[in-house]
């Protein structure tokens, strides 16, 4: 059975820092390619970063560019995401989310940014 698991997510000041972990489990990990998206209330869910299967290619929607960055690690079955210089308009809820022959969901971790 697959399953991803996020975590790390928390309140934090504006300006702050959190790494989001995804765990991946019942897949060969280093086959998929690897997203985060993110909810906020009342609003569609939206693609935030994406790093290829190799982890050599990465991509980043524009207002999180320079800020937020993807990484993976095959070895641990882990999806990181570093967000730096949190906004309040970061707060969401963040889902992780494998792709390769089927797409698999986390259920995800809620970041919220409030001073």
């Amino acid at each position: 059975q697959v399953q991803l698991v996020e975590s790390g997510g928390g309140l934090v000041q504006p300006g702050g820092s959190l790494r989001l972990s995804c765990a991946a489990s019942g897949l060969t990990f280093s086959m998929y390619t690897m997203n985060w998206y993110r909810q906020a209330p009342g609003k569609e869910r939206e693609l935030v970063a994406w790093i290829g299967a190799t982890g050599r290619s990465t991509k980043y929607a524009d207002s999180v560019r320079g800020r937020f960055t993807i990484s993976r690690d095959d070895s641990k079955k882990t999806l990181y995401l570093q967000m730096n210089s949190l906004k309040f308009e970061d707060t969401a809820m963040y889902y992780c989310k494998a792709e390769h022959a089927r797409t698999y969901w986390g259920k995800g971790t809620l970041v919220t940014v409030s001073s």
